[in-house]
């Protein structure tokens, strides 16, 4: 027998209402959800500065892109950025230079240099460049500096998509310190938005998906800047991974910057030596300091960035210092790998990669390695003396422990340790070190002999 159940107009609609905003607010937290989901990791990939400085050109970046995507993308490397001031016809290596020449579009946006990026012609923009990217599998990323260019303020051009010229979004008292190329914008005038803007929707255009701003971490910290960008990003509805430099960047504001940005610099520029005793350069010892200060801040979308790896060959024109090979030593290179991956920091790539030996391809394709800096956590510093830093995780998922052993002297040092005194409770645990892939056998304390500058990287797996 056929029956029907008649409900009262009233419960019929509460109940529509109710389906519909059930499925609104999952429509709303799926959308907020896909606008959060930039970065979970820490990103790596390959940037132009440490090999090229501000001179990159269009085949040697669909070079580097080709290596890349044959020997890294494999291993979870994804990003590929061209560096500083991409649009200067006549660059100097280490860029900033008073003489340089630009190339603007009609709304005084920053355009690639035509002779050294032909495909960016009839204002297709790094809209080709970054198609070959995607057509490798990679993210397309590039270098940009706060601010609006000083020519267009010259020329008051007018702001793309709004009713400004330039004029009305400049504060001229406000330059970089040290790079010339722009003025500041005023926060306070609804212009500098505009301009922002146009510069964002202009980069989704071309369909970047990494933006590194510099000028704006530190030196002094732009928050303003920061959150101007940071709105133009997301107006596009391009996913675009916001990165912040230089550094150090403030403490203090680390709440603000994982609001908007991705990643910020903790330091300034790190280069292939082992400490400095000026600002600029900094040295791969000099960063054991920084990074224990950042401990535990790290957030899926949101990394404090270690730097650049400057390893391989450093040419033909880096920005800063002669063509080289770099100059840390086979130990210490393997040292600030496992420092970046057991802090953890994004992971890019400086030099030439065309260019890499067998000795750097290892560093860089150890999935074992590479899993610390993208899936620990928990990770902090447990032991730091004038001569030895310690550095414990835990490995994900599971309950084993990754523990880092750096000897920062410059003699050999055997070290000991309880496992008491490293934090972990169990008497016992299995070691696997991940840089010689080999399981050692189960111990009850940790015993390592370590060159001058010298680590080791392990697993530990407690015997229960």
């Amino acid at each position: 027998m056929n029956m029907r159940l008649r409900l009262p107009l009233s419960i019929i609609l509460l109940c529509s209402l109710l389906f519909c905003q059930e499925k609104n607010t999952g429509q709303m937290e799926t959308e907020s959800t896909n606008a959060s989901a930039l970065a979970l990791t820490p990103p790596m990939g390959w940037n132009s500065w440490d090999g090229y400085g501000t001179t990159i050109k269009e085949d040697e970046f669909k070079a580097n892109a080709e290596w890349f995507a044959k020997h890294l993308k494999p291993f979870g490397w994804q990003y590929v950025v061209v560096d500083m001031e991409w649009f200067v016809t006549n660059p100097k290596p280490e860029g900033n230079s008073k003489d340089s020449q630009f190339s603007l579009d009609r709304y005084g946006r920053y355009i690639p240099a035509l002779n050294r990026f032909p495909s960016s012609g009839n204002d297709a923009g790094f809209r080709p460049l970054a198609d070959y990217a995607h057509s490798l599998g990679l993210k397309f990323g590039i270098h940009i500096l706060r601010g609006i260019p000083k020519q267009a303020v010259e020329k008051n051009l007018p702001i793309a998509g709004s009713s400004y010229r330039a004029g009305e979004a400049v504060d001229k008292s406000d330059t970089c310190p040290w790079n010339p190329d722009n003025y500041g914008l005023d926060p306070q005038k609804p212009a500098a938005q505009a301009y922002y803007d146009s510069i964002a929707r202009l980069y989704a255009d071309w369909q970047v998906d990494f933006i590194k701003v510099d000028c704006i971490a530190s030196r002094p910290y732009k928050g303003d800047d920061i959150r101007m960008l940071s709105a133009a990003l997301r107006k596009t509805g391009r996913p675009i991974v916001l990165s912040l430099s230089p550094g150090a960047a403030p403490l203090d504001k680390v709440e603000e910057m994982r609001e908007y940005a991705n990643l910020w610099r903790i330091s300034d520029d790190i280069w292939d030596l082992w400490h400095s005793t000026v600002s600029y350069p900094q040295g791969l010892g000099d960063q054991f300091a920084n990074v224990a200060k950042w401990a535990g801040l790290s957030q899926p979308g949101h990394w404090p960035d270690a730097d650049m790896l400057p390893l391989g060959r450093l040419g033909p024109a880096p920005g800063w210092g002669k063509a080289r090979d770099t100059r840390l030593s086979h130990d210490e290179q393997r040292t600030l790998i496992t420092l970046w991956c057991i802090f953890p920091s994004p992971l890019m790539i400086g030099g030439t990669l065309p260019a890499v030996d067998d000795w750097t391809l290892s560093l860089l394709s150890n999935a074992e390695v590479l899993a610390v800096d993208q899936h620990s956590k928990g990770n902090h510093p447990v032991i730091s003396t004038d001569k030895t830093v310690v550095w414990l995780a835990d490995a994900g998922a599971s309950d084993d422990h990754y523990v880092a052993i750096f000897n920062v002297s410059e003699a050999s040092e055997t070290l000991r340790y309880e496992w008491k005194d490293l934090g972990l409770a169990r008497k016992t645990y299995k070691l696997r070190d991940l840089w010689d892939h080999k399981n050692l056998d189960a111990a009850d304390s940790l015993t390592v002999t370590l060159s001058g500058h010298g680590s080791a990287l392990y697993r530990l797996t407690a015997v229960r």
